[in-house]
């Protein structure tokens, strides 16, 4: 009896590195801000209203990218979001002014938003149950954090080099790259020649009776008629913000809060984003060993997240810290909890609907917690202005045992639900 292949990792490979490469091309204006802000002669409300842009985009475009990724298909769908958001990328080397950098970043955000519900689809496309929990924390939580810890020292380096339009140009390239690299080798498992008959067999092997390829996704009307799809983008609201505050706000803790120096800073700050990207590929394949051992899906992402959210709140002890580097570490608890608890999150939703209208429900859920990341920005300035970053983190630590309520009382312990609602 013939080998399975393993081609369905090089698959997760390439939707790491799409993901990683979301996180890289995002972050150049954040790492470049003080240099570009003074070249440009822009003031921090310009700069502001350029990263607003972006986020408004983004999350408006997680919908409208996953449902585009269910209709035109992973391959096609996935392809023109990286190809769109790196011409975009591309185009900010050639600013001048606030105008030409906030219209660049909205369209970088309206590429992105595709990014996501591609790889979970992508993920679900290629990955029986059993590895699938693992498969999606590389490919998505993974990839982004692994973006993250790489960009700042990647980017300084391309911008002493280059300057920080020759930044932009060079991450543009990595994006002609994945793209190129991505529609020579993705297709559906179906039409892949890079499996044999073995790997083929094992990926179809999950799958219900009827197969996903050839319906068509579930109407939005239906998916919003769901419970379970509200519990999902209310958890997502709530937890989204988590993620940026951390992302975003980190380094002016340390410097306000710490009174850590640039150096410091730069020392410690990527440190969070190192542990949620070893956690979510603990926690995918922690929940897929679950799985193996005869537990339900539903019931073994839901365990692993309720322990995720109980872990949360260690991070509040932060505050009482003797030092940057302790107080990072306490952060990082977080972060580790947080990849745990993203990982299974992504998951439970392929677990839960086909792979032919997932794109459509990440998508949804994308949009509603980029919302909740864009107003809660709002808040935190005013909050950590007003007060310290005290309240925030407290917050923070306290709000995953309340998203683990939600998806408890909401989305169903069930493997996968049969049919939609549409009926």
């Amino acid at each position: 009896m013939e080998a399975p292949t393993r081609f369905r990792w090089v698959v997760a490979g390439l939707l790491f590195a799409a993901s990683a490469l979301s996180f890289f091309d995002r972050q150049v204006l954040s790492v470049l801000a003080p240099r570009i802000l003074a070249d440009l002669r822009l003031t921090n409300v310009e700069y502001a209203e350029a990263v607003s842009a972006f986020t408004l985009a983004y999350s408006v475009m997680f919908t409208a990218g996953g449902r585009l990724i269910d209709f035109a298909g992973t391959r096609l769908g996935l392809g023109v979001s990286v190809a769109f958001w790196t011409v975009a990328s591309l185009l900010h080397s050639a600013v001048t002014g606030s105008g030409a950098l906030t219209a660049c970043r909205f369209l970088l955000g309206a590429g992105e938003g595709g990014c996501f519900p591609g790889a979970a689809k992508g993920i679900l496309e290629w990955f029986p149950k059993r590895e699938r929990a693992l498969a999606m924390g590389v490919a998505t939580t993974g990839g982004s954090a692994f973006g993250a810890v790489l960009a700042p020292p990647l980017i300084v380096a391309a911008s002493q080099a280059a300057g920080w339009r020759g930044a932009f140009l060079a991450t543009g390239m990595l994006g002609v790259a994945w793209v190129s690299a991505w529609f020579a080798l993705f297709r559906r498992p179906e039409e892949s020649r890079r499996v044999n008959g073995a790997e083929r067999a094992l990926i179809l092997s999950g799958r219900e009776s009827g197969g996903e390829g050839g319906e068509k996704p579930w109407p939005l009307a239906a998916l919003l008629r769901r419970t379970d799809v509200w519990g999902l983008m209310a958890t997502r609201f709530l937890l989204d913000p988590v993620f940026y505050f951390y992302m975003f706000w980190i380094p002016q803790y340390l410097h306000q809060e710490r009174g850590a120096s640039l150096e410091e800073i730069g020392r410690l700050s990527w440190i969070p984003f190192l542990t949620l990207g070893v956690a979510s590929m603990l926690g995918g394949g922690l929940s897929d060993r679950l799985v193996r051992r005869g537990w339900s899906a539903g019931r073994a992402r839901k365990t692993v997240m309720a322990g995720a959210a109980l872990l949360t709140p260690v991070s509040i002890l932060a505050l009482s810290a003797p030092s940057s580097l302790w107080a990072v570490a306490l952060l990082g608890v977080l972060m580790f909890a947080h990849g745990f608890w993203m990982t299974n999150y992504m998951t439970l939703m392929g677990d839960v609907f086909p792979a032919r209208t997932v794109a459509t429900v990440v998508g949804l859920s994308g949009t509603s917690g980029g919302l909740g990341g864009f107003l809660s920005s709002l808040a935190v300035g005013r909050i950590v202005q007003a007060a310290s970053f005290g309240p925030v983190f407290i917050v923070c630590g306290l709000l995953y045992p309340v998203g683990l309520g939600i998806i408890l009382l909401t989305v169903r312990a069930g493997d996968r639900t049969a049919r939609s609602d549409d009926s």
